[in-house]
């Protein structure tokens, strides 16, 4: 027991197929990496404000309905 065997070490593949899946894995996790460019964080927080207006309207509008059919 000097080596804790990870879990890929059970799988079997010759070069070329641990080849193809390290690509896939790191297409998989570029999404991820985008995010994290510089100036992202202003996207993010676009996209948060965004979605408080969009609560912040809808709630007048629920209020305003409300007070139609009262």
């Amino acid at each position: 027991m000097p080596h804790d065997p990870a879990p890929d070490d059970d799988l079997d593949l010759d070069a070329r197929e641990a080849a193809r899946v390290r690509r896939r894995d790191h297409d998989a996790d570029a999404e991820r990496r985008d995010l994290m460019r510089p100036g992202m964080g202003k996207v993010f927080k676009q996209i948060t404000d965004a979605w408080g207006r969009d609560v912040v309207e809808h709630d007048a509008r629920a209020r305003k309905a409300t007070r139609r059919h009262s």
